[in-house]
């Protein structure tokens, strides 16, 4: 794995739509050079959110109360929330690599960061004609506690990863989530019995070179 130290930002609680707005102004600097690689660390109030190809049947009951954005990054439809650290990755790729590359790196962070942490943690190669198995999964409960969903416009990423820490899980099992009907959703809380936001934030930061 190439070093590709990134320049950090950190927020707490972000309104889904106005991260969106403010992710849009990084990758228009990033793309033409204004700005280096970087990885921004928030989390968003409750919100689904959906891929251009996530089917209608996958998406919440209405009077959950909680909203359903279209998104446009890659994927199937993902919940955020409060106790979740989501981390968009602006990042310039090199000609020799391409979005998926680039997910594959993003995987093997975080497998990375999650093992700092405690937890023992593997990427999944996805079967031939089977649903993405984009993200990252417990090694020995075999649960997905990462998300990942990029795209690249003009050769810099955009999106990124929502790592599930001490949250409620309950509205994951409101929808379909990541396309998977049988997927169970899981946390560092529910895995390890404990999680502090702070110390996830500094394992991840270090697994992408961050500062």
């Amino acid at each position: 794995m190439r070093a590709r130290p990134l320049t950090l930002i950190q927020d707490d609680l972000v309104d889904y739509d106005t991260a969106m707005e403010r992710m849009t102004d990084l990758v228009g600097q990033r793309q033409r050079d204004e700005r280096p690689d970087t990885l921004w660390l928030l989390s968003h109030p409750s919100v689904y959110t959906v891929g251009r190809r996530t089917p209608i049947t996958h998406l919440p009951d209405p009077t959950r109360g909680i909203p359903v954005v279209e998104t446009g990054r890659g994927g199937q439809l993902t919940y955020h929330g409060p106790g979740q650290l989501v981390g968009y990755l602006i990042v310039k790729l090199h000609e020799d690599e391409g979005i998926v590359d680039y997910v594959r790196e993003v995987e093997l962070r975080l497998v990375e960061a999650l093992g700092k942490l405690g937890l023992p943690a593997e990427r999944r190669d996805t079967p031939p004609g089977s649903e993405l198995l984009t993200g990252v999964w417990t090694a020995e409960t075999g649960r997905k506690i990462i998300s990942i969903g990029m795209r690249q416009s003009r050769g810099v990423t955009s999106h990124g990863f929502a790592l599930n820490v001490d949250g409620d899980l309950t509205p994951w099992n409101w929808a379909v989530a990541c396309g998977m009907p049988d997927v169970d959703m899981t946390s560092l809380q529910r895995e390890l019995g404990s999680a502090t936001m702070d110390e996830v934030r500094a394992a991840v930061s270090a697994a992408f070179e961050a500062a």
